[in-house]
Parts: structure tokens; sequence; C-alpha cells
């Protein structure tokens, strides 16, 4: 049987616009690679409703799960939950299990939970909850949607407080090799290689260093056994290029 398969949806004009790097797809692809779910494809969009609902849609249906980030904070321009709600016809309101998430949150900070932050509480029909351990407002689960925050850390955290609830696979494994060799030199070989170990997937990703092309392939797939017996091979086509 397959592994899951899933999509990754960043939303936020800081992303777009060069200010913010996102780290999030990075974290969340290793996380998904050791669970044994397949990440198949990211989209960045900006705050915009009728692009996140477009998003959501295709991904939703195109995959067994989405992960977003971004867009679920308590400013104006936070509109992902209102969108994800819409991207499957469900109504949104403030929940009375997340209004006491925060109430208590706040309640430890002696800070006011003023309209803005409530607005955190709003959480589509049926949702779930994503916990939140370090600022307390959850993200949710709608279908086969997961809706989180774009803050690094606290993406990262809520990761993984939704893992246990989700079934993996097989955890995909890799290993890479550096070949001190260019890559229109190892393409042949490389090709016949992968095309005898067609349940694995190469990369070949070049790198120039002092001057001298080179290039690292890096070997995934389910089976540790046939990843390290491919790399052996592709080590033993260039003995004395190996660094």
């Amino acid at each position: 049987m397959s592994n899951p398969t899933a999509a990754m949806l960043v939303i936020g004009d800081e992303i777009l616009s060069g200010r913010t790097r996102d780290s999030n797809m990075f974290h969340l692809a290793g996380v998904l690679a050791g669970r044994g779910i397949d990440l198949r494809e990211v989209r960045v969009v900006a705050d915009d409703r009728a692009a996140i609902v477009a998003a959501v849609r295709a991904l939703a249906a195109g995959y067994d799960h989405v992960f977003t980030s971004g867009g679920i904070g308590p400013t104006h321009d936070d509109i992902t939950a209102e969108a994800v709600a819409a991207a499957f016809d469900t109504p949104i309101a403030v929940r009375e299990d997340a209004r006491a998430i925060l109430v208590a949150h706040y309640d430890r900070q002696g800070t006011e939970l003023n309209a803005a932050r409530l607005r955190m509480a709003r959480i589509p029909d049926g949702a779930v909850l994503i916990e939140n351990p370090i600022s307390a407002a959850p993200g949710f689960s709608l279908r086969n949607v997961h809706v989180m925050a774009g803050v690094p850390a606290i993406f990262e955290a809520m990761v993984a407080s939704l893992m246990p609830r989700l079934t993996g696979g097989r955890p995909v494994l890799s290993q890479s090799l550096r070949i001190h060799r260019g890559e229109g030199e190892i393409a042949g070989p490389l090709t016949a290689l992968a095309a005898a170990h067609g349940a694995l997937s190469f990369g070949s990703y070049p790198f120039v260093k002092d001057g001298v092309f080179g290039a690292t392939v890096v070997v995934r797939g389910e089976d540790g056994g046939a990843v390290e017996a491919a790399i052996a091979e592709l080590a033993a086509l260039f003995p004395d290029d190996i660094g």
C-alpha cells in the first residue's frame, strides 16, 4: 500500500514580498518523511480570500492531507480560518472550547482578551482543534485540511501536536553521495542506475567547490536496504571521485 500524500499551502503577503523567509516547509517536509506521508506539492498564496479558497479546494481534492501555515492571528489580514471554512461551505464562529483556552491563557498573563484576540477563537463547525502549547491560540483540522500558525516555533509545536492523530506509512529514508564530476559526466550512468532501481528516487544536485564542478546524488526510498545497495553501486561507478 502506498503512503498517504500531502500538500502544503503557505499563506502570507510577507512571504511573497520577500520580507519573511519561510522555514516551515523545510520543517514539515522532514517530519512528514519520517512519518511516511509523502509531501508532493507546496503552494504560496497571498492574504487573499479568493486565492486561499481556490487553493484549499484544489489541494484538498488532490491529496490525502493539506497543511497550511499563516494567517490565523488577531489582525485584519488574518483571514485563513474564514477562507478554509468558505472552501468547504462551512459556518465559522467563535467556539466556546477555543474561547476557554484563550481566556485561561490571558488570565494567566494578566492580559485582556480583547476583540482582536478573540478572533483567534473562530473555528469552523465540525473542526478538531490543534493544540498550541506556546501561545495557546489553537489551530484546527477541517476534513483533510490542517490549519496552523505561520510563526515557525508555533508552527513546529502545532505539527508535533497534530502528528499523533495522523496515520502514516513507511518512512522515507535517504542517503547521499558527493561525486566530484560534473552532472554531464554522471548523467548516463545515473540514468541507468535509476532505471534499474525503479522503487527508488534519485536526485542530482550540482555544486562548485574550489572551481571544480560536482554533484551530490541523493537516493530516497522506503526500503533502507535497497537505498544502501543503490548508493554502493553508485560509489562503485566513480571510485576515484567520491568526496
